[in-house]
């Protein structure tokens, strides 16, 4: 960005068009000369349907992810008045032409550099929380002045200043989906993130020029840097997650599968019950630990999940949940990290060992399913490949 606006300001905007053009050269030249170590997976990829819709529902069911997104959109809307503003600041608060909004596209730009370098440095030294309050508050703060200033130097410094605190804001809500999703949709969950923001920018661009032809250029500013400078009371509800790399790191599940029926990657519905055998003075502890146990299973891939209680042995829970097809079941597997485990083994700590199996996984048969001979075609004429279990 600050490239680009020294070079609106030198030879025109068409020039800066043609540069940037130019500059996907080497990075398409870098993914070319890239020899990437393929691993070859344990499981067949996802089809693009079901795979955005694991993204979704990991994002809505992990609160971590969540909150980040909200936060992101928040904060991409209320600080969308610097980008929808600037040239109306350039031509009408300060009296220049396209020279001028070059130079202050420059320092926001110089300022989102300085900002990403700063990033490690902050996340060492104060909480994702104080951090996330104190880079909306400058920036904030930034725009106020922005609105009130007549003067090219101080109108640039602001936007230096708030550039660095935006983009360092903008990076610590992106390393907080980073850390909180696993591998396996970290991808997904970071371009919900990237939807929220740029999502919020968009709405926010469009509303603060509405503001701007009904009230005036230093209100809509003014009003866009109160309202920034409040999005961190939403922290009091959705708060900044402080997990660990290692929380996300996938745990591989060791316990063999008894699987006899036979079966292929496409069979289901698979229906899982779990028995957990409960001292009925635990039983609210245990309770409220298999409340969270719930989000795990729906953000990794289960539906209908219930928890139900036998009314002939109080003692007795039983866990249920359906994976569509066997194959999102061994991909639920799959995808268990290790604060998962650890929940799991929270759970677990409740129950009391007894004869007869503990874990039942079955094929739901639903009327009008059963296949009367054994080599019925598969009208889809798909033949997946054998899992080995």
């Amino acid at each position: 960005p600050a490239l680009g606006g020294l070079i609106v300001m030198a030879v025109g905007a068409m020039a800066a068009f043609a540069v940037n053009a130019v500059f996907y050269l080497p990075l398409l030249l870098a993914f070319y000369l890239w020899r990437r170590r393929h691993v070859p997976p344990r499981l067949p990829p996802e089809r693009m349907h079901r795979a955005i819709i694991s993204g979704a529902r990991y994002a809505i069911h992990s609160p971590p992810v969540r909150n980040v997104i909200v936060r992101a959109f928040l904060s991409g809307f209320a600080g969308a008045s610097i980008a929808g503003l600037t040239p109306l600041i350039a031509r009408d608060s300060l009296g220049g032409d396209a020279s001028t909004y070059g130079l202050l596209l420059g320092a926001n730009g110089l300022g989102a550099i300085v900002g990403a370098f700063a990033v490690s440095p902050v996340r060492e030294r104060l909480k994702p929380e104080h951090a996330a309050w104190i880079c909306t508050a400058v920036t904030g703060l930034m725009i106020i002045v922005l609105g009130l200033s007549h003067s090219l130097l101080l109108s640039a410094a602001s936007l230096l200043v708030a550039g660095a605190a935006y983009m360092l804001l903008v990076t610590l809500l992106s390393v907080g989906v980073q850390l909180s999703a696993p591998r396996w949709v970290a991808a997904r969950a970071l371009s919900w993130f990237q939807s929220a923001l740029t999502g919020g920018i968009a709405f926010g661009a469009w509303f603060w020029g509405h503001a701007t032809a009904e009230w005036s250029l230093a209100a809509a500013l003014a009003v866009s840097g109160v309202a920034l400078m409040l999005t961190p009371l939403i922290g009091l509800l959705l708060p900044m997650p402080r997990v660990s790399h290692l929380d996300s790191e996938p745990v591989e599940l060791t316990n063999e599968l008894d699987v006899v029926l036979p079966i292929t990657a496409r069979s289901g519905p698979i229906v899982v019950e779990i028995d957990y055998c409960v001292d009925p003075e635990q039983a609210r502890d245990f309770y409220d630990v298999m409340l969270s146990l719930q989000r795990t299973r729906l953000r990794n891939g289960a539906f209908g999940w219930s928890l139900s209680r036998d009314i002939a042995d109080p003692r007795v829970w039983i866990e249920c949940f359906h994976c569509p097809t066997w194959g999102d079941y061994l991909r639920q597997r799959s995808r268990f990290t290790q604060a998962d485990r650890d929940l799991q083994l929270r759970a677990d700590e409740f129950h009391t060992p007894r004869p007869g199996p503990r874990v039942r996984r079955r094929l739901e048969r639903p009327l009008g399913s059963v296949r009367w001979r054994a080599d019925s075609p598969d009208p889809s004429g798909e033949h997946p490949p054998p899992f080995s279990t």
